[in-house]
């Protein structure tokens, strides 16, 4: 069995049963939503990791809705 530190992010996100609500804040541009989800998941500096991937999102697999 896989650890969290074993997961990526949205492997982490999908084992809780929040990558669908993941994939609709980053298409909404919600940083808010996303910083709650990534604390809820355990990713040590969520804010950062969130304008990362706003910066760029069809690079972490999130397309346009």
């Amino acid at each position: 069995m896989s650890t969290a530190s074993d997961m990526t992010v949205n492997e982490r996100l999908a084992a809780r049963g929040l990558f669908e609500d993941w994939e609709h804040a980053v298409r909404d541009g919600d940083r808010a939503t996303m910083v709650l989800l990534l604390r809820r998941i355990g990713i040590p500096n969520a804010p950062r990791v969130a304008d990362i991937v706003l910066a760029d999102p069809a690079f972490y697999g999130i397309g346009a809705a």
